[in-house]
């Protein structure tokens, strides 16, 4: 077992070596399986950042209202009778001002993109006060919070960042009204980031919604309550919604929209497989060049085991350079890269690119299957090379 050991390290060593002699097509392997990960890590370092700034805005001592049968905010509707039902509904935490309690009305409105300028639909949401606070981490980073009665904005800082002409204190038109933006807020980077607020009596009064809204959030006093609020609504016929934390409505969204990841997936496939076609050409022709040096180090009484080993090592060195070179080029371009795409209620979620250590480990992984895939024949071949051949 040690001279197996020996020899298949002086194999390596051997390989590695003489590298310069193929400097271009080791050059190409490693480019290869380094484009392969980049690509790869960079659509799901999109799903992943789409799936935590979705994910990051649902609270589990929030409940969600929707009528029954919605699958999403926009599908919803709520009549006044309803959400004054709701607030009686037990285990609804209370302050100095009664249940913490938020009716709340969502509609499209129309944006530019910054890096395209084209037009793209962004989520106005008609909110009071009260429904504020039921939003984790929220602040203003700049400006006030609207006045309600007024037509003015809070615009959240994903927008600010994505979208052209809401800057603080400018003016716009919504509709058929003139709007100011009067402040900037964050949320910890979720999904709310993404929207702009204003007073809900004043949203409804511009696009005619009289008295009904499409959400209602109340703050549990425990999650404990979440059943209780459920065999409420159950058994009152009048109600008919659907209830939920708001972290299961926002862990629900992202699941419907993993496209990113599957399509980055499929396609990381197909170019892995022009990957493993050039690796391979690459280690048969390194085989090829070394074949004298192999079969006189068979001559030597070097085993079949250790050219086998020694090449696939050669294979699988490259293609872990490849990986971490990928892995390298495509932390230093989109982690924390701002991007905005379509979410579920065909409104735009802004959101940032997240490069972890397991999307990286992921990245390497793949590139050495190629490797492994793409030493294991040219190995075999340099394994069985005629020992006659070092006497030519």
């Amino acid at each position: 077992m040690f001279s197996v050991i020996s020899q298949t390290h002086a194999v390596i060593a051997m390989n590695i070596r003489s590298l310069p002699r193929r400097l271009w097509m080791s050059l190409a392997m490693i480019l290869a399986n380094a484009v392969v990960v980049a690509i790869l890590l960079a659509f799901l370092a999109m799903d992943k950042g789409f799936e935590t700034t979705l994910q990051g805005a649902g609270s589990d001592d929030v409940a969600l209202f929707l009528r029954k049968g919605s699958a999403a905010e926009l599908n919803s509707g709520l009549d006044r009778d309803q959400v004054n039902l709701i607030r009686t509904a037990p285990g609804i935490a209370q302050d100095d001002k009664g249940p913490q309690v938020s009716a709340e009305l969502y509609v499209i409105v129309d944006g530019i993109k910054k890096s395209t300028g084209t037009e793209a639909n962004l989520p106005l949401r008609g909110l009071e006060l009260s429904g504020v606070p039921l939003r984790r981490n929220f602040s203003i980073s700049a400006g006030r919070l609207f006045t309600p009665g007024t037509n003015e904005l809070v615009v959240g800082r994903g927008v600010t960042q994505q979208f052209e002409g809401f800057d603080l204190g400018t003016s716009l038109r919504i509709g058929n009204s003139e709007w100011t933006v009067v402040g900037e807020f964050t949320t910890g980077g979720n999904v709310f980031e993404s929207e702009l607020w204003a007073d809900l009596s004043v949203i409804q009064n511009v696009y005619n919604r009289g008295s009904s809204v499409q959400t209602v959030r109340a703050r549990l006093t425990d999650a404990s309550q979440l059943e209780a609020i459920k065999s409420f609504a159950e058994n009152d016929a009048r109600l008919n919604v659907d209830v939920q934390t708001e972290k299961d409505y926002f862990s629900s969204q992202s699941k419907n929209l993993s496209y990113m990841a599957i399509f980055g997936k499929v396609i990381s496939a197909v170019m892995a497989l022009g990957a493993l076609s050039g690796a391979l050409n690459t280690m048969y022709t390194s085989v090829a060049d070394r074949s004298k040096e192999i079969a006189t180090l068979r001559t030597l009484g070097f085993s079949t085991t250790s050219a086998f080993l020694g090449t696939l090592a050669e294979s699988m060195v490259l293609a872990a350079i490849g990986g971490l070179v990928g892995a390298l080029c495509a932390f230093l371009l989109f982690d924390g890269l701002n991007a905005s795409t379509l979410g579920g209620s065909f409104t735009q979620v802004v959101f940032s690119f997240r490069m972890t250590g397991d999307l990286i480990q992921q990245g390497i992984q793949m590139a050495l299957v190629i490797g492994f895939v793409s030493g294991v024949f040219p190995a075999w071949r340099a394994a069985r090379m005629p020992v006659l051949l070092a006497f030519r």
